[in-house]
């Protein structure tokens, strides 16, 4: 652990005003790559993707919902997943309170996930979710949208995740990290078989017919959606992850 110094009130508010310069900085910095976010090109969709939802067969421009805007967040649910991944459910405990202000300001959020549309049911009813969850099952849009790769690419070497062409979260599978392992067999399922799944999130936009996508972020381009991690970098010890620690919230010891 780091250590702390302790101070003066006097102390401490000179180096407060020094940090505060600091989060300006980086505000202003957001507020650039926002802008810059919103001037990528938009880039027309060919393919007819086709999803499973509780009112039924859809298409990607149905998931709109008659807004113009829409934000996808792929969650780690594989079809021989048991449960979904607990660090997706972690960032989706976010999502019941913000849908709605989307909603009401012409954006619509959805989750997508490969696993059978009754699963997806079934863990959103576990977890007291109300965001719709449509599942991509028998589609190509998790594998177009790099969040769904076979093990034979993986093993190839032929991964393109986050912008970059690799082996992915390639591991021995006998000695994994802690973490995969662990994230694992909270979904019920092996190692090769849960990487298979990986975590993003992509935004599309609906003009005259038209389906665009617009942008996609993955691994910690997802942190500033986390804000349950927005609150951990403001308290005393930080995020403060020497080895795994989230479950699902209907997991933790009650206390």
């Amino acid at each position: 652990m780091t250590t702390r110094t302790t101070g003066t009130r006097e102390e401490w508010l000179a180096a407060r005003l020094k940090l505060l310069e600091a989060e300006k900085a980086l505000t202003r910095r957001g507020d650039e790559l926002a802008r810059q976010r919103q001037e990528l090109p938009w880039v027309r969709l060919a393919k007819e993707y086709r999803f499973h939802t509780g009112a039924g067969d859809a298409s990607l421009a149905d998931l709109f919902r008659g807004r113009s805007q829409l934000l996808v967040y792929h969650f780690m649910f594989g079809p021989d997943y048991a449960a979904g991944c607990p660090s997706c459910s972690a960032i989706a405990d976010g999502f019941n309170g913000i849908a709605v202000h989307l909603a009401n300001h012409d954006v619509m959020l959805w989750a997508v996930s490969r696993a059978p549309l009754a699963k997806l049911q079934a863990y959103k009813d576990r977890m007291g979710w109300t965001f719709p969850w449509a599942s991509s099952d028998g589609g190509d849009f998790n594998r177009d949208f790099n969040v769904w790769f076979t093990e034979e690419q993986r093993r190839k070497g032929q991964v393109q995740y986050n912008y970059t062409r690799g082996r992915g979260q390639a591991m021995d599978a006998k000695s994994p990290p802690e973490p995969v392992a662990r994230n694992a067999a909270m979904c019920g399922t092996d190692v090769p078989t849960y990487v298979q799944e990986l975590p993003g999130m992509s935004a599309f936009v609906l003009q005259d017919g038209a389906v665009y996508h617009t942008y996609s972020t993955y691994a910690r381009g997802l942190d500033g959606l986390w804000g349950m991690y927005q609150w951990l970098d403001r308290a005393p010890l930080g995020r403060n992850e020497p080895r795994p620690w989230k479950r699902r919230h209907d997991e933790y010891e009650q206390g």
